[in-house]
């Protein structure tokens, strides 16, 4: 579908793909800020390629077929505005009709007739005879999304009925709270009580491992990283709104989560996180200061988990708009920066700023958006969603990630990066509409 964009717009738009610029200073801040939001038409225009790319079906991309939950759980309350609400509670019911007997939650599903992959690692369950799962073992947040996708799910529609729908034998809670309980009996560290999971980038879900990238086996390195962790104290506040009977369980988790991720993961003197514990010892091959590089991704998520105070924020995202600086990317998407040297990783990865080792994605730049607004950061907000707005008009698509230069990269057509950029416009909206 095309959209009609004005001759003025579209030259700002390449304008601002040609990089970052300097930061515009607000006068009068909120009623001058609130004006533009809501006179910014390019708001409007990609709000609407959004939700109509994600009124269609549930699958990352058009490069992906699959329905994957770390996904879903970003562009969930999008689809909620233009889909029903008994289509979404039955995309997440399969989910738990292929919950594994350990509590183990998969990545996603793929409908049996377009199952079309080379993979020795698939799933399948008798309860969802007409679907083949999916997991990349190196990461840990399959089970974490999971749990708050199902929150957003009954707290937008309020069908706490869900929850005790029973599914192969169980209801939809008592599988949370097994997921839950995986969690803390197999991925636990001893040490620092937080989640393990491999050496991957950042959020990442490719190990440098070069025999099996995506699964734990032989050559994996253990590590415990800010992602996977802020995602599970995001997932523990989630169940004490969907459990409330558990609610002082979940509390006293999540406080240890947070003290643990505080005491193990924050580097005080640098006011940013650590990049990866390593409780088995370091790889050989990690010879060079990793804890130079910084962590996007992670850091956006645990400042949605609650886990960084005001002036913190304010100092992340000033990092992280230094590092797009120095870097020549286009936008807070920066996924990691400095990157890891060359060859660290394999495949695509092993060249610094492609994919994960430094690509630009807007999957979890959108949410960096969505938190400073939520903290009050709202022209800082407004200011750096801008190229991730004007690459959507001009590329007339929701790319994966981009490259150097803005170059779309990856698959068209995702998903996530739709649903965390309509999120994000209505957070800018709502605010507008509230000082205006």
């Amino acid at each position: 579908m095309k959209h009609f964009v004005s001759a003025a717009i579209m030259v700002a738009v390449i304008l601002s793909c040609s990089g970052p610029k300097e930061r515009k200073t607000w006068n009068n801040v909120d009623k001058e800020l609130a004006s533009a939001i809501l006179c910014d038409r390019t708001l409007d225009v990609v709000d609407s390629m959004g939700h109509a790319l994600l009124s269609n079906g549930y699958n990352a991309g058009s490069g992906y077929n699959q329905t994957w939950i770390r996904d879903f759980n970003t562009f969930i309350e999008a689809v909620l505005d233009v889909v029903e609400p008994e289509d979404v509670r039955n995309a997440l019911s399969n989910f738990f009709l292929m919950q594994q007997g350990n509590g183990e939650i998969l990545d996603g599903y793929v409908p049996v007739d377009e199952f079309e992959w080379d993979d020795d690692h698939t799933y399948i369950s008798p309860s969802a005879p007409g679907f083949i799962g999916f997991k990349n073992t190196v990461e840990t947040d399959q089970e974490t999304s999971l749990v708050q996708a199902v929150r957003k799910y009954v707290e937008r529609t309020g069908d706490r009925d869900f929850l005790s729908a029973v599914l192969a034998g169980k209801t939809v809670l008592e599988r949370l709270k097994d997921a839950m309980d995986y969690l803390m009996r197999e991925k636990l560290d001893p040490g620092s009580k937080l989640l393990t999971g491999a050496l991957t980038s950042d959020w990442g879900d490719v190990e440098n491992d070069p025999v099996n990238c995506v699964d734990i086996g032989p050559g994996s390195t253990v590590t415990v990283d800010i992602y996977d962790n802020a995602m599970m104290v995001i997932a523990l506040r989630d169940m004490t709104f969907l459990d409330p009977e558990g609610q002082e369980l979940w509390e006293s988790l999540r406080n240890g989560f947070e003290k643990n991720i505080r005491k193990f993961l924050w580097n005080a003197e640098e006011g940013r996180f650590v990049p990866h514990l390593y409780p088995d010892g370091k790889p050989s091959d990690l010879d060079f200061d990793e804890s130079l590089i910084y962590y996007h991704g992670g850091t956006a998520i645990a400042i949605e988990a609650g886990l960084l105070s005001k002036e913190e924020i304010r100092k992340a995202n000033y990092d992280m708009m230094a590092n797009v600086k120095a870097s020549g990317m286009p936008s807070i998407g920066l996924t990691v920066y400095p990157t890891y040297p060359p060859g660290f990783f394999p495949g695509g990865m092993k060249d610094p700023f492609n994919y994960q080792n430094g690509g630009d994605w807007t999957w979890f730049g959108g949410r960096m958006i969505q938190q400073l607004i939520l903290n009050g950061f709202v022209a800082e907000a407004y200011q750096e969603i801008r190229p991730m707005l004007d690459r959507v008009i001009v590329n007339d698509d929701f790319y994966e990630w981009y490259g150097p230069g803005c170059v779309p990269r990856g698959s068209a057509a995702f998903k996530g990066s739709a649903g965390v950029l309509c999120k994000a416009i209505k957070l800018l909206k709502e605010w507008a509409e509230e000082v205006k």
